[in-house]
Order: structure tokens, then sequence, then C-alpha cells
């Protein structure tokens, strides 16, 4: 590796790796809880290059004010702690890899755990904003018994600016499905990064839907402690004028015999006069040497409905064996597809309802593995946001 002059030997890796000269290997990543570990992001960082920084509110160099609270609630069957960063378990999920989260890791007050032990009913938890003008920080864990199964939905409401971390914890054997919302205010700013940790033979289904806020900026961290787990990946985001919504995520496959799969949907819709619309999708997936019969593949789709909207989308594959099961990646950006239009145009469809239609079906496959039998109302809900979107243009 490079050297760094000036540093200190256990601040190279970092500044290399979160720096202008890039890693070679997503296996290369630093991360560190301590935030001067990190370098202040210019913006050309490749971490951060797709991020408006000047947005960030100060997450990214220390000035953000983290003084304010963010209010957690959980409604369910659930065993539900407050704890300081001293409990054992923080950490167990993962460890920052920038330095927001790292920012974060080192300023909350007290972290939320939440244990699983297996319940037919969904457990909601209420993640409510510092309020206009205010910034903080949080840390929420969630944990399964082993061989638990739960549902669990997590909403993000209000104002103000929130950096946070959330670790999922999977017991050996247990079936976790989780939905995560955006659903801020139109000022509101959030900087997360999430730590998904899969026991042996443990299944993970996580759907992330961002609708609202200024920026929004998710990082998920699939790690696998043991052969056997498998991973589920969906997203939808619907960024309108002036929004940015990203996500960076990093597939870890280091042990055999696991599975992921990652299909993540985003349409954009722009107006003159403000910033564009704006989705990054950056999705990383590493094999390692040792992780033998893996079977992977990730899909990033995105559909723009009008000019000043733009979408960046970068796909990586890294393997370092040649004994997988399969491993593919794609990557799709367009506008609406006019053959679509016209077929249903030509049974009588007003285009702009069929626009609509085109919209709906484009987002139907995410918002299909929300389960219906268990959360019809969020399910609604999310379709009737998305509908309104639609009506602020007259898609």
């Amino acid at each position: 590796m490079t050297e760094v002059a000036g540093l200190a030997p256990e601040l190279k890796g970092a500044k290399k790796g979160q720096g202008e000269i890039p890693v070679a290997s997503a296996g290369e990543r630093f991360t560190s809880v301590d935030v001067e570990a990190f370098e202040i992001p210019g913006g050309r960082e490749e971490n951060w290059r797709f991020t408006p920084l000047k947005r960030l509110k100060g997450l990214h160099d220390g000035s953000a004010d983290l003084s304010g609270s963010a209010t957690v609630t959980v409604a369910g069957a659930a065993q539900v702690e407050k704890v300081g960063r001293d409990d054992a378990r923080i950490g167990e999920g993962g460890t920052p890899a920038d330095r927001v989260a790292a920012q974060a890791w080192s300023a909350f007050d007290e972290a939320t755990i939440v244990t699983l032990e297996g319940t037919p009913e969904p457990v909601v938890i209420t993640v409510e904003g510092p309020g206009a003008g205010a910034a903080a920080a949080g840390h929420l864990q969630l944990r399964t018994a082993t061989h638990a199964e739960a549902t669990v939905v997590i909403e993000h409401r209000g104002s103000g600016v929130l950096a946070d971390n959330l670790e999922l914890v999977l017991g050996d054997g247990s079936r976790l499905t989780v939905i995560v919302t955006e659903e801020w205010a139109d000022d509101a700013v959030h900087v997360s990064a999430q730590h998904l940790s899969i026991g042996r033979d443990a299944v993970l289904k996580l759907v992330s839907v961002s609708l609202g806020g200024d920026l929004v900026r998710i990082s998920p961290t699939v790690s696998y402690r043991g052969p056997g787990g498998e991973v589920d990946l969906a997203g939808l985001g619907y960024a309108d004028a002036g929004q940015h919504l990203e996500q960076r995520l990093l597939v870890d496959h280091a042990v055999p015999q696991c599975k992921s799969n990652v299909l993540y949907k985003n349409a954009l819709q722009g107006r003159a006069g403000v910033p564009d619309a704006h989705t990054v999708w950056i999705g990383d997936v590493l094999i390692r040497a040792a992780a033998v019969n893996t079977e992977t593949f990730e899909f990033n789709r995105n559909l723009v409905l009008t000019e000043h909207a733009r979408a960046d989308s970068v796909p990586n594959l890294e393997i370092e064996t040649g004994e997988i099961v399969s491993a593919g990646h794609a990557s799709a950006t367009g506008r609406f597809d006019d053959e679509q239009l016209f077929y249903l145009q030509s049974r009588g469809i007003p285009e702009s309802a069929a626009r609509r239609l085109v919209v709906r079906a484009f987002f139907g496959e995410i918002l299909q593995r929300i389960p219906s039998a268990t959360l019809p109302e969020l399910r609604e809900r999310l379709e009737a946001a998305i509908e309104a979107e639609l009506a602020v243009v007259g898609v």
C-alpha cells in the first residue's frame, strides 16, 4: 500500500481509504469508531464524490451541533433497553466506515436495543427527528434470538438533521423482515450507516423506502458470521425537485454457502429553477477467497420522469474465487417506455393515467415485498404517498 507522508501508521490506511487515492478492493475498506481517524471529506473522495457536502449541515466536518435529540418509540412485543456505548453488545453488527458514522457513534447519549424473540405481530419503531434547526446523533440495534422470526417497521419522520447507526444482529437460524421508511419533512437531512450481521442459516429481508427529506444518504454493509446466511435487499426512492437520495451498499461474502440478492429502483422528477432531483446508487459486492458456493446478484433501475433529473448508478462486483454458484450485476437508467404508453393509450387510457400506471408497475415489484397480510396499512400509505408525488407535476 502507498505510504502517506506525515501520518501516524494507524492513520495511513484511513487517509488512503477515505482520501483521493481509492483502495484497490472493498476488502481494504477502513473502519473505526474514532472520528479523527477519518479525514474531513472535501468532495473528491470516492466515498463522497456524489454527495453535496454543503447540504450535510456540518455532519461531515464536525461543525454540526449534535446536542439535539431524536425520539425513538417502540410499539409491539419486544424487549426494549436504553444503554450507553459501554454496553458490550454495541458494535456487534459492525463498525463505522466513514467520518459521519463515526461522529454519530461517538456522539449519541444512549442507544436503543430491541431484542426480538419471535412474535406474529409486527413491531413498529418510530424515529422522530430533533426538529427544525436542530441536529442529533442516534444509535439503534435490533437483535433476534436463535431461530426467532419477526417483522419490524422503522419509520423516520419529522424535521432536523440526524446522523445515526443502525445495527441488525441476526441470531443463528432466525428470520427477520425489516421495512425502513424515510418519510421526512422537506428540510430534513438523514445520514445513516446500517450494519447488518447475519448469523449461520439466518435470513434477512430488508426493504428501504425513501420518499421525504432534503438529503438522505443510507449506507448498508452486510457481513455473514456463518454459512447458510441469506440476505434480500430491496429499495425504492422517489426524488423530486431538489432532493438528493443516496444508497451506498457493500455485501461482504467472507464465508461459504451464503446468498445475497439486491434490487433497488428509483424514480426522479425535476423542475426548472431548482437543483436537480438526484439519486445515487453504489452497489459493491465482494466475494472473498473463502466464500465458496456463493450466490449473488444485484440490480439497480432508474426511471427518469422529467428533465432536470440525474441518476448515478455504479454496480461493482469483486470475485476472489472461481468456486461460486452464480454472481452478476446490472444497472439501467431510462425514460418512459414509449411502447408501454402506446399500448395503454391504444386501449383508451389517457396519457397522464397511462404514465401513472407505468410508474406504479415500476415500483410494484418492491412494494410487493412488504407483507400485505401483516402490514396492509403501511403498503397502502406508501402507495398513496407515491401517487401524491406523481400528482405534483401531473405525471
